[in-house]
């Protein structure tokens, strides 16, 4: 069964996301990240730029899209729909619903904004895997967000 955590209190969720990934390839895993089309859009343009030492390959995805065989190895992918991605081992979602296919992913990662109403879409996902019986976990992410 899928291991969910949320990363709750998170000022700025697209560098929060940034640095949770670079942890994630530095550590081997092949992350997913899913939201809308605009959001992972801004992701896209963050990941070449948040950090001049550091590049992190990564490719976008648009719904239903056809992706070229050379990328399928990129270890991050950028996927409006998560069931579009050739590895299901760590999502990330930035989007405020709960994202298509999460089960089929050993781990979820539920990003949390510190605006109120994006919150509440949380507590909703929230529900959602409690209602199904998922093991839940809550990270408090400090005011310096490593």
């Amino acid at each position: 069964m899928t291991e969910v955590a949320f990363h709750v209190g998170v000022r700025e969720p697209l560098a929060y996301a940034c640095r949770l990934l670079r942890k994630a390839l530095a550590r081997g895993s092949k992350p997913v990240v899913t939201g809308s089309a605009a959001t992972l859009a801004q992701l896209d343009r963050l990941l070449w730029t948040f950090d001049p030492l550091d590049f992190l390959p990564h490719v976008r995805v648009a719904a239903g899209a056809e992706v070229a065989p050379r990328l399928r190895a990129t270890p991050l992918w950028l996927a409006e729909r998560p069931q579009d991605a050739p590895h299901h081992e760590v999502l990330v979602n930035l989007g405020d619903e709960v994202a298509p296919g999460f089960e089929s992913y050993l781990r979820l990662i539920e990003i949390v904004p510190a605006d109120e109403a994006l919150r509440q879409a949380a507590r909703r996902r929230w529900k959602h895997y409690a209602d199904r019986g998922y093991k839940l976990v809550t990270h408090e992410v400090k005011a310096v967000e490593a």
